[in-house]
């Protein structure tokens, strides 16, 4: 029998594709399919997931209910793509007893929809909306391991780390916004063994490629006259949106970018050379070179001279942050924050900015005590050796493996320097 997909050009209609590849998911399931034991991709998951402090016997946590949930999910870009999920993905979660479910970035849980007798068995497990199922809170799982890894992932049975999830079968795909390539959430399908077969995966992963597309078409176009957009959190090049295009910057442009957005009054040559370099023996011509080489690559118009100042408003993912601190959103501020602010640079503002605005998120995070906050952080990579941080996870979340990570980091630095030349005796 001819697999139905080769019939598909790569420029196929996406809902047709999704259409063609449900027919194939029905004629070639075959209950019962057992997966190969340990496939890289879930013993990844798994190491992850103990490094998080995961339990076997955990359950996901509710963060949104009732009106909370309703203006997230109505705000939410994948709230634009439900009628195409429904239309794609709900019958056939209906009529096969399964669950159509789409999370966000994080792993929240924003519909679950699908056979009400399902439904209520996997309210059992809290795999409703509004739950936290990333992979830091409720280990391997399809929705969770999607967006942590950007792929699709499909994840059989004894694949979940939690024994309760252990006797469904799920496959999700990630979703990007098309214009950024930002993801936006994962689709999931979740059930029980009808779903174990490799056609689950091209299925759903048919479905979020068919979202981006429709969201494609309803992104209304970029105005020309936008507000520029600057992005230096966790990349040592920033980039710069502006006038529908993106720019990415030399480390030195981006430093220089980063300060005059902060300073909107502008900046004299003076005070861009402490801020910039360290080497005081560096000279204004070095910097005035500097400046006109920014000149061109930004365009004419937005640099201007006497002080150095941009000429239009410029939002930056830092101010971001900061602003969403100061009013004490602590939750979207970490969500906002991608990493540490040009991490390979060593100009001196630059690195009093960096450590002042990761201080700041970080005093808000102990003071908060989320479990999960503190966990996503302590697992990122500017987190893994943060000794206050790990702390204040354990006091909320002792689990062995978060105990024995934070007596490693003790040890590590409280342990006396070796000197050296002579061995230690």
């Amino acid at each position: 029998m001819t697999d139905p997909w080769v019939a598909l050009e790569p420029g196929a209609d996406p809902a047709e594709r999704v259409r063609v590849l449900r027919r194939a998911h029905e004629t070639f399931t075959e209950a019962g399919t057992v997966p190969k034991p340990v496939r890289a991709v879930v013993a990844d998951s798994w190491r992850r997931s103990a490094r998080a402090g995961v339990g076997p016997d955990g359950t996901a946590s509710v963060e949104l209910a009732d009106g909370d949930l309703g203006a997230y999910r109505a705000e939410h870009p994948l709230a634009r793509v439900m009628p195409l999920f429904r239309e794609l993905l709900g019958t056939f979660a209906a009529d096969g007893e399964h669950l159509l479910a789409v999370c966000d970035a994080h792993g929240r849980l924003l519909w679950v929809e699908g056979h009400p007798t399902t439904r209520r068995k996997a309210d059992l497990m809290n795999f409703v909306p509004g739950a936290r199922w990333a992979e830091t809170a409720v280990g391997t799982n399809a929705p969770g391991t999607a967006v942590a890894v950007d792929r699709p992932v499909q994840v059989f049975a004894a694949e979940h780390f939690i024994r309760r999830v252990q006797p469904w079968t799920c496959a999700a795909a990630p979703v990007h916004d098309p214009r950024t390539g930002r993801v936006l959430g994962a689709v999931d399908i979740t059930g029980g063994d009808g779903l174990a077969h490799p056609h689950s995966l091209g299925f759903v992963q048919a479905v979020a490629r068919a979202a981006e597309s429709q969201l494609a078409l309803l992104a209304p176009p970029a105005p020309a006259t936008d507000t520029p957009e600057l992005n230096a959190l966790g990349r040592d090049e920033a980039q710069l949106r502006m006038g529908g295009r993106r720019v990415r910057l030399s480390r030195r442009h981006s430093e220089i970018l980063v300060l005059l957005a902060r300073h909107p009054e502008g900046l004299t040559g003076d005070e861009l050379l402490c801020a910039l370099y360290e080497d005081e023996s560096v000279t204004p011509v070095t910097l005035r070179a500097e400046l006109a080489r920014l000149r061109r690559v930004l365009g004419p118009g937005l640099l201007a001279s006497r002080p150095y100042r941009l000429t239009v408003p410029v939002e930056s993912d830092v101010a971001v942050v900061e602003r969403r601190l100061e009013t004490g959103a602590v939750t979207a501020a970490v969500l906002a924050y991608s990493g540490p602010l040009l991490p390979g640079s060593q100009a001196p503002a630059v690195v009093r900015l960096r450590r002042r605005l990761a201080d700041g998120l970080r005093t808000a995070l102990v003071a908060r005590l989320d479990p999960d906050l503190l966990a996503d952080w302590a697992h990122a990579s500017w987190g893994e050796d943060d000794l206050e941080v790990w702390r204040a996870l354990a006091a909320v979340r002792p689990t062995a493996a978060v105990r024995s990570r934070l007596a490693a980091l003790e040890s590590e630095l409280t342990a006396p320097p070796v000197r050296e030349g002579r061995p230690p005796r």
